[in-house]
């Protein structure tokens, strides 16, 4: 090869790769500096609060037992 066609081998890539960047960064846009906010949710304590009576009692339907309902007349 001579020297003229790495010349040109090299200009034809050096343009490819600058029309590229400029294409890319035109598709995909500039990297986001901005800050964003996000929600914090509070500190999990080990405290057990006791459940609701009105919800858990004595005579409460429990769904873990499995119930056989049969048909008799």
């Amino acid at each position: 090869m001579k020297k003229t066609d790495i010349a040109m081998i090299i200009l034809i890539a050096s343009v490819s790769i600058i029309v590229s960047f400029f294409v890319a960064k035109s598709i995909f846009g500039d990297v986001y500096d901005g800050t964003a906010k996000v929600k914090t949710i509070e500190k999990i304590d080990s405290t057990i609060v006791e459940p609701s009576t009105e919800i858990f009692n004595k005579n409460a339907i429990n769904p873990a037992i499995q119930i056989q309902i049969t048909g008799t007349k």
